[in-house]
This record gives C-alpha cells, structure tokens and sequence, in this order.
C-alpha cells in the first residue's frame, strides 16, 4: 500500500493482516514516537529503548485499536507510558560513573572551527534537557506532547487521561518552570562563576 494512504486506511489493512501497511505505520510515526521518548526521558539510549518498546506494544496492540481515538494520539500514550516506565527503571538502577583518565589531563583538541557550531548545538540541547528534566514529571509530559507531539489539548487530555483544563493548567505552568529553568541557565553561561586558577 502507497505511502501517501492515510492513517485509518492503512490501520484497517494493518488489522486485516496486510505487512506493508504496518510497515508504512510504524515508519511514518517513529520519528516524532522517538521525538517524545527523547524529551520525555532527556537521554538518548534510554528514549531510543522505550521508543522500541512503544513500537513493540503499538504492533502487539493494534488488533486492539477501535479507531475512537486518531492512530497517532493512540501511539502518542503508548510512547507516554513507555517513556514513564523506562524512567522509573533508570530510577531503580544502580549509576556507575565511569571515569575516563589519560596522560593529557583530560585536554580536548577540537578538530576543526565548524566542530564549536556541532558543540554549541549539542550545549544548547543539553540545557533544554536539563530544563525539561528538572520539571515535576506531569508538566514534562503535558509540554512535551503539545510542543513536541504537537497535540492539541483535547488529544492530550485522551492520552493522559485527565480533563481539557488540568491539561491547560500542566502545560502552562511547566511552560512557566521551563523559561524560568532556561532564564537561569542562560545568565548562569552569560556570568559564569568566577573560578580559582590554581588549585588550592
């Protein structure tokens, strides 16, 4: 089945056992499935097992699907829940902090002047995933689904599973937390604290 089916038509194949249009599915939806895995959990390895732990139960659970809801809102709470269990079993694992030591005290040599373009990026990253992060767990999910889901409100409230306004009040609120959040980080690299510059 082509590419440019729409969701409802390719679930109807997908359930009639038809692999292409699974394939098409789960293709089209990976990306932004990941895309909240990634925002919700803010580390790659962890989002990228809970996004294909999304995939697993979305393929396991399609037969499932009554189509009340639209295809991606339905994936959307899949990759929610997958993203909130994978969080509460990094929570249980034990953390190694490896150390890597070599005879140059840690000195990097960056490679060439576009690589501090690439560094800036994955800084700026870095601190919208700390900022995230940082935010009670139920405004995270809100601001994640709406700003990278881009689900409405209504949509969200479905896969969350609380009313329209509690949904408003969460995503405006973790708006809030996240600004002040970047705000801070950002006059903290504007004025960075003064450091010593020999060792006491």
């Amino acid at each position: 089945m082509a590419a440019n089916v729409d969701d409802h038509a390719l679930v109807a194949a997908a359930q009639g056992g038809d692999r292409s249009s699974l394939d098409v599915l789960l293709r089209r939806h990976y990306d932004r499935i990941y895309a909240v895995c990634r925002r919700v959990i803010g580390h790659d390895a962890d989002a990228a097992d809970a996004a294909q732990e999304a995939m697993i139960a979305i393929v396991r659970g399609l037969a499932k699907f009554d189509g009340r809801s639209s295809f991606s809102t339905w994936t959307y709470r899949i990759a929610t829940n997958a993203s909130l269990d994978e969080l509460r079993r990094r929570q249980r694992r034990p953390v190694n902090h490896l150390v890597h030591k070599d005879n140059d005290n840690n000195h990097v040599d960056i490679a060439d002047p576009q690589s501090t373009t690439r560094i800036d990026a994955i800084g700026d990253h870095m601190l919208i995933d700390s900022a995230l992060a940082a935010l009670p767990e139920d405004f995270r999910v809100a601001v994640v689904l709406r700003d990278v889901g881009d689900l409405d409100y209504a949509e969200i409230a479905e896969v969350l599973g609380v009313p329209v306004g509690t949904v408003k009040s969460r995503i405006a609120r973790g708006r809030a937390v996240l600004a002040a959040n970047l705000g801070q980080n950002s006059r903290n690299q504007s004025n960075p604290p003064q450091r010593p510059t020999t060792a006491p």
